[in-house]
């Protein structure tokens, strides 16, 4: 996948100084925004610095970018490898903050891109974002570190009520303000004509809603972007520093069938988490965080996927195929792509309730117990969103084996009622 990236900052109209800072280094695949805090000078030490201990540690460590070859352990070592550069930087400004040449408190946002065959990688903190622009819709990718966010995220106050209050500005993360410092990291299929967009916030408090920041990815002419947003941004009060990175994939070369197949078995793959229900109120973001625990395998016409009686530790989601549940040796029902089963095993190992056996020649999307755990440790919002949705399936489960149980006692009662016939 080729990706050519393009940014632009600005000082804005308010603000005396530029505290943004900007990496774009197409020869890593790296990408970064920055938006320093703590004032004239302060601010943009700490952005800078931070980018940069980034990127050198990135490149000291390229042989991981260079090695990878989209195994779940590749994977594994490039979200380490964005999580560990971050932390640097966190030690890094902090460090300067404590000495005689910095300044108490000096922080910044930070976040980032990195790319590397067909894949992209985001570290995140802070209230800097990333937008995804894909087949005609849009995605923020980054969640705000904001108090306005966990306040809205809790339900005690509205986006509009929190952008009136007195903690409107208060970010909760940064980069700096103490040696260490949580990181959001997110791994995710990168597709011919992909749009991504890293800005600060002085861009994205102008945008009203996705589906105008959309309209404005879609421009053919990926060089106009980032001065259109500046400029968007400049028109509608340009009250903060402004900056825009905008990145868009193609194939290598040209109309390529590889990624052309690729790109139908990524969106297959959504729309098959999409359509189960413990994964239906989960957004873009959240959907790729739970394909990256995910393994994807094939299973032939005939071939047991779970055998009734033995122990099990995963989940299935069918992808194409068809399976048929038996128990006991009777046949109870088929089941269809988009359709899942076993997900009680990720909770426990009690023994498989039933056999399911492959109709057809089909892919499964599969995941273990010890993976599903990790994202919970992990990812704790997340985690209650699935284990919400996982209540719900149960709740409704018990609700269909109370109806069978009541109609059973109906019928039973009638029939000893009857009067016997002769």
């Amino acid at each position: 996948m080729n990706v050519t990236g393009i940014g632009n900052t600005d000082v804005g109209r308010k603000r005396g100084h530029n505290e943004d800072f900007i990496v774009i280094d197409k020869e890593l695949g790296l990408y970064i925004v920055c938006d320093g805090m703590g004032g004239h000078a302060a601010g943009e030490v700490a952005a800078a610095a931070a980018a940069n201990a980034v990127r050198g540690y990135i490149r000291e460590h390229r042989d991981v970018i260079t090695g990878f070859d989209d195994t779940g352990a590749a994977r594994d070592s490039l979200l380490r490898l964005v999580e560990e550069a971050i932390q640097l930087a966190s030690r890094e400004v902090y460090g300067i903050a404590m000495s005689s040449n910095g300044k108490a408190g000096m922080g910044t946002t930070l976040t980032l891109v990195l790319t590397t065959k067909a894949i992209g990688v985001m570290g995140h903190v802070g209230d800097t974002r990333l937008y995804l622009r894909r087949a005609g819709r849009s995605f923020q990718l980054s969640d705000d570190h904001t108090y306005i966010n966990e306040m809205v995220r809790r339900g005690m106050t509205t986006v509009e009520a929190a952008k009136k209050g007195p903690y409107a500005n208060v970010i909760t993360r940064a980069v700096g303000i103490q040696p260490t410092v949580r990181v959001d990291t997110l791994l995710f299929d990168v597709l011919p004509d992909d749009t991504l967009l890293l800005c600060s916030d002085g861009l994205h408090r102008y945008t009203e809603s996705l589906d105008e920041l959309g309209v404005l990815l879609d421009a053919d002419h990926l060089a106009s972007i980032p001065e259109h947003l500046v400029a968007l941004a400049n028109e509608r009060g340009g009250v903060d520093n402004i900056s825009a990175i905008v990145l868009r994939a193609a194939p290598e070369n040209g109309d390529d069938l590889t990624d052309r197949s690729r790109t139908t078995e990524i969106n297959l793959k959504l729309e098959t988490l999409r359509h189960i229900v413990i994964f239906r109120h989960l957004d873009m973001g959240e959907l790729c965080k739970v394909l990256t625990i995910m393994r994807s395998v094939s299973v032939a016409e005939g071939e047991v996927v779970v055998r009734e009686g033995e122990a099990g530790d995963a989940l299935y989601a069918i992808v194409d195929g068809r399976m048929q549940i038996e128990r006991s040796g009777a046949a109870i029902r088929s089941l269809l792509p988009g359709e899942h089963f076993g997900e009680m095993s990720l909770f426990n190992n009690r023994p498989r309730s039933a056999t399911i056996t492959a109709l057809s020649p089909g892919r499964l999307l599969v995941m273990e117990r010890g993976r599903f755990n990790e994202l919970l440790k992990q990812e704790p919002h997340l985690g209650v969103k699935l284990l919400w949705c996982f209540a719900q399936v149960l709740s409704l489960r018990l609700d269909d084996v109370s109806g069978q149980l009541a109609g059973s006692q109906v019928a039973f009662e009638a029939q000893i009622t009857s009067p016997f016939k002769i």
